[in-house]
């Protein structure tokens, strides 16, 4: 017999248990839990009315309240869910609808008109595909919404049902579509939230967009699902964050958003630096994922806070796998060690199990692990081996137990003269430059060496190549250090500020 969502159940029992409390709140004001839990059955109701069987319906809200008691809708109706961000322009949009098929478009009252240009380059793009059914979200959250039946029963989708549909973040290539189920979201955010201590004395601070499993699964269910509130920031500003940090005792960004913050603080006056040392000090736990954290970052915010951030693994189809403690060694450089009911290998080319500081890819096991790629069963089937999610990332094994990331194998390990090159080491010795600001390193095609090293970086002022090199001298070995380096403007980033390499590639 096929179970209900634990996903759902969880969503009845926090909202039952904890409705009086504060939920969510934007800069317009603030839910309750029970607030969130009335919305959401109200829209779930119409949306049901609307579309009796399963739907692929994306959201398109600023991350606020009203974000919350959408998804929650989307969610009870049983209805696969498509994040959509508000940052991303129309095209790309238009993308994201014809690839996930979308059936019912959820429209905040200020984003319709971003809406409507979306649903009109999706016709360029794609006009034998039949337009989505564009609804604005507001009407649908009151009692009286057009059309519904306020008597629908809500039945429990099963524990296998589709939940979200995550675009990948394309760091290496094209986005793919990950279907992540109701059991295994509920199952990431018990793991995670068992391993942080997340309770409902916890305030989150969150500017992490909605639309990626950063933000979504680990941020926001797992506070959700914990009865912890939420205060939400539309869009990431180093100083609004140090303006709210007092307020709040959970942070959780991705190393940009860290470097950002450090630089905003450098730019203050003292008494404000003061404040804002204060501020951060008094938060209970920090975290950084979806890329590596610099060393330099990771001892500089320890020098501010007395704290190092809490670094873990994780991806969109796997959710997190390995985590720093939250008591205990948090190495900086290490994701961590194997997370309570996860499970992971790290095999040589042959699927052979690693000696400990010998490389090799990360293969996965665990509750939270995706469904397969949306309509794409041959990327999903090459994505498993005898059950083991195979990740893509290069890592090696520590001393106990502690794991370190060595980078995405198709784009941060670079093969050369025979060499397999890490760039995201290469990457920290030369941020150890003073006037090295940001920077980028990637394989390049070459006759003679297979592929050779380019450093591409954003300098605090001009910058010799020689300078570089003499400098890297002291830091790597010979034959680690680029080929060529050159100098930019700005990286080519995603939504959540990681580098995009296939992009960057390109330029070169």
């Amino acid at each position: 017999m096929t179970r209900s969502s634990l996903l759902v159940e969880r969503f009845h029992q926090v909202t039952s248990a904890h409705g009086g409390r504060t939920c969510a709140t934007d800069s317009a004001g603030s839910a309750s839990f029970g607030d969130i839990a009335a919305a959401a059955h109200r829209l779930a109701r119409a949306l049901l009315t609307m579309a009796p069987h399963q739907s692929r319906v994306a959201l398109f809200a600023p991350a606020s309240r009203e974000w919350v008691q959408g998804f929650w809708g989307v969610t009870l109706a049983g209805h696969l869910s498509v994040p959509l961000v508000e940052l991303h322009p129309a095209a790309e949009h238009a993308r994201s609808l014809a690839a996930a098929r979308v059936e019912l478009l959820l429209v905040s009252r200020e984003l319709m008109p971003r809406a409507e240009e979306a649903v009109a380059a999706l016709a360029r793009l794609e006009p034998a595909l039949a337009p989505p059914r564009v609804l604005e979200l507001e009407p649908l959250f009151a009692s009286e919404a057009a059309g519904a039946d306020a008597t629908l029963a809500l039945h429990p989708p099963s524990g296998d049902t589709p939940a979200v549909l995550f675009f990948t973040s394309g760091t290496t290539g094209a986005p793919k579509g990950a279907v992540v189920s109701h059991d295994q979201l509920a199952a990431l955010a018990a793991l995670v939230a068992g391993a942080w201590r997340v309770e409902a004395s916890d305030r989150l601070l969150h500017c992490l967009p909605l639309h990626h499993t950063h933000g979504l699964s680990i941020a926001f269910l797992v506070c959700f699902l914990n009865g912890a509130s939420q205060h939400f920031l539309r869009r990431f500003s180093g100083e609004a964050v140090w303006q709210e940090l007092g307020a709040s005792t959970l942070f959780m960004g991705v190393p940009t958003m860290h470097k950002r913050l450090l630089d905003a603080f450098d730019t203050q006056p003292a008494d404000s630096r003061a404040r804002w040392r204060e501020a951060a000090r008094g938060l209970r736990l920090v975290t950084s994922g979806s890329a590596a954290l610099p060393e330099t970052v990771a001892w500089r915010w320890h020098a501010l806070t007395d704290q190092l951030p809490l670094e873990r693994f994780g991806m969109t189809e796997v959710g997190v796998a390995l985590s720093n403690p939250l008591d205990g060694e948090r190495r900086v450089g290490s994701c961590g060690r194997v997370l309570p009911g996860m499970q992971v290998r790290i095999v040589d080319e042959a699927g052979r199990e690693v000696a400990p500081g010998e490389p090799g890819e990360i293969w996965i096991r665990g509750p939270s692990v995706f469904t397969g790629y949306d309509g794409d069963r041959n990327a999903t089937d090459a994505a498993f081996t005898d059950g083991w999610f195979r990740s893509g990332d290069t890592a090696t094994w520590l001393d106990e137990g502690y794991v370190k990331i060595l980078g995405r194998t198709s784009v941060d390990i670079i093969k050369s003269g025979g060499y397999k090159l890490s760039a995201l080491e290469i990457e920290e010795a030369l941020r150890r430059h003073a006037e090295v600001d940001e920077v980028a390193v990637v394989g390049v095609p070459d006759s003679d060496w297979g592929e050779t090293a380019v450093a591409v970086f954003v300098g605090r002022g001009p910058i010799e190549a020689n300078a570089l090199r003499e400098f890297l001298k002291q830091e790597v070995a010979p034959y680690k250090i680029p080929r060529r380096f050159v100098q930019v403007d700005e990286l080519p980033k995603n939504a959540l500020g990681k580098v995009t390499k296939h992009a960057l590639r390109r330029l070169l």
